[in-house]
């Protein structure tokens, strides 16, 4: 069909019906994806008894709309073929009236430029051209302009409703076969209700991601409070396969800027836009949203350009080693296998970058999200290399370079309370952790979390605080082995040469009721390392506490000691002390500095050569 000038584009409309004239039995036909599912043309295809209407194979990226139903797929005039096994789709594939092609999404650009799959025919979704006779792709812009250059036939169904978005978005009217006026709204996605447990999910979350850091971000229950606790960032960019209103609250919030970006610096940077009216307005025009298909948006190369990428995935289930389950069925948007490992794999490729894996601790039947093994569970992603961080409401567990043995203690300290007995006996069980391992089921309760704060020191060193953890035996470890013979005679009191597991995992395994120890870590998230220890043990028949501390030898003389003893007090007398003791060598005067710098008057007596201090509180 010969193509018309711009300037008369609307002698190119036509009806739905005669549109679908075109089509012949045996007929490959592309949809446009998701969000931008042209909904008129595909109702009428769906309805319509017209003997041309056989045998077809429908083709689209995502399938979430509710144009192509199920009860249609039954009746084998059509079959649907999809690259994603998430939404609506999901249930017809299990059910066989469905088919799914795997693949990666950075790879389906390639997969369709061989011609591998020959298209025949097109319906894209538009908006009304301008006045350059150019209409804009919209909320979706992934392959149709790839597809576009490759079929006969192309037919645009024109959108009132769906907004100009600025990028790789516009396409010449005169590309266009038929045009038919839509009769229907775009697919609006409403805003997730908070829920108390994703709000709190949402926070550890954000407390894992640093200023200046680009993330990737979604729609569901985990990211409409994320973006509240982000809005405390500066200097964030966004490079995201979809866009919503959450995302969006961000933007305007002043907290990204995308200043650090290496791929298309200055811009938020997405594929898919999903969301309400009030975003799919505020989109129309914007400029600081780039639309790009998917084979840059998707590009583990192109996302690792980013430095600091933080790819953020909600999932369904962890196992103790890391294994990862993802959610499947309806409301699954981004959390198919086939999305997921492009963006992990941009983290990893990224300086300093990482993943963060976020679930509930536990299911809605109240069954724990961290499990044993994941045995058969569906779609599961089997990159336990590749895994950073996993978080749940009740904390953030660092899995980078850590034996099976540490993975398994920082999963179970961040399960539901009431759920970890029964991991740590599954875990002794398979062998997972020691069989002599300490738990301390009181603890699953009395875990200080309100110790955790950051600090910079001198020489711009920062350091995060938080309390100590049965998984930090093999760092605390490390750092008595990092002690120079004089330091860990001055802590000790005696010439210790070894701290074998036996002594170390009781020293990690403190009763919280009766012990404050606080570390200091220093270094990137998910790889960092303590450097710092200090700790007061409640005397058994006064209010008061018995206080040490230790320092990593190369951070001293920076005020972490004097820090960590300011916070030991606040925390003491917010629990009830009225003092602390300590002994200190008459010898190590740097540490008896620290306690003179205190906020307490200090009383010391001197014997055999060792300091005996009394510090009441005021």
């Amino acid at each position: 069909m010969d193509k018309v000038d711009s300037a008369n584009w609307k002698d190119l409309i036509v009806t739905p019906e005669k549109a679908l004239e075109k089509i012949q039995p045996g007929m490959c036909i592309f949809l446009g994806t998701g969000a931008a599912e042209p909904r008129t043309l595909v109702k009428h295809l769906m309805s319509s008894n017209a003997d041309n209407l056989q045998d077809l194979e429908l083709f689209q990226l995502l399938s979430f709309g509710d144009a192509i139903s199920i009860k249609e797929l039954k009746n084998q005039k059509y079959r649907l073929k999809t690259f994603f096994s998430g939404w609506v789709a999901k249930e017809a594939i299990t059910a066989g009236r469905v088919d799914l092609i795997p693949s990666r999404f950075s790879r389906l650009s390639q997969l369709i430029a061989s011609r591998q799959i020959p298209f025949d025919i097109a319906f894209i979704q538009i908006t009304p051209p301008n006045k350059m006779g150019y209409s804009s792709l919209g909320i979706a812009v992934d392959v149709a302009r790839l597809v576009m250059q490759q079929v006969p036939i192309v037919i645009g169904e024109i959108n009132q409703d769906i907004p100009q978005t600025q990028g790789n978005s516009f396409v010449s009217i005169n590309e266009f076969d038929m045009l038919v006026e839509s009769t229907e709204k775009p697919i609006y996605f409403q805003r997730w209700a908070i829920d108390p447990v994703f709000d709190r999910l949402a926070a550890n979350v954000a407390s894992a991601i640093e200023d200046g850091a680009c993330i990737s971000f979604s729609i569901g229950p985990l990211y409409e409070p994320l973006s509240k606790y982000l809005m405390q960032k500066k200097d964030l960019g966004v490079h995201s396969p979809i866009f919503s209103d959450a995302l969006m609250d961000l933007v305007k919030s002043g907290a990204v800027t995308n200043r650090y970006k290496e791929n298309f610096p200055g811009k938020s940077l997405t594929s898919y836009a999903m969301g309400t009216p009030e975003l799919l307005d505020w989109l129309d025009g914007n400029p600081l949203v780039e639309f790009q298909g998917i084979d840059k948006v998707f590009n583990p190369l192109r996302i690792g350009k980013n430095p600091r990428f933080v790819a953020i995935v909600s999932i369904r289930k962890v196992d103790l080693t890391g294994g990862i389950a993802l959610h499947v069925g309806k409301g699954t948007v981004t959390t198919d296998t086939a999305e997921v490992i492009d963006f992990v794999n941009g983290a990893e490729i990224s300086y300093g970058g990482y993943s963060i894996f976020a679930l509930p601790s536990r299911n809605l039947k109240g069954e724990s999200n961290i499990k044993v093994s994941l045995e058969d569970i569906p779609n599961q992603l089997n990159v336990r290399e590749s895994i950073d961080l996993v978080a749940t409401e009740y904390g953030v567990a660092n899995l980078n370079g850590r034996t099976m043995r540490d993975r398994a203690l920082a999963l179970i300290e961040i399960a539901h309370p009431e759920d970890r007995a029964k991991l740590i006996e599954a875990a002794k069980t398979q062998k997972i952790i020691y069989e002599d391992q300490i738990f301390i089921e009181a603890n699953a309760h009395l875990y200080p979390a309100d110790v955790q704060c950051e600090h910079k020191f001198k020489n711009d060193v920062s350091v995060r605080f938080r309390a100590i953890r049965p998984s930090d035996e093999e760092e605390m470890r490390r750092l008595f082995y990092r002690f120079s013979d004089e330091t860990v005679y001055y802590r000790y009191f005696t010439p210790l040469k070894t701290m074998p597991h036996s002594k170390m995992q009781e020293y990690v395994n403190v009763d919280y009721g009766k012990v404050m120890s606080i570390v200091g870590v220093v270094g990137d998230r998910g790889k960092g390392h303590i450097i710092a220890e200090a700790r007061y043990v409640k005397a058994p028949n006064r209010p008061y506490g018995d206080v040490a501390f230790v320092v990593d030898e190369e951070y001293q003389n920076l005020g972490i000691a004097t820090f960590l003893y300011k916070q030991l007090m606040r925390l003491a007398k917010e629990r009830g002390l009225q003092g602390f003791t300590a002994d200190v060598l008459s010898a190590n005067k740097e540490m008896m500095r620290v306690f003179e710098k205190g906020a307490a008057e200090v009383k010391a007596t001197l014997e055999y050569g060792v300091y005996r201090l009394s510090i009441p509180f005021k």
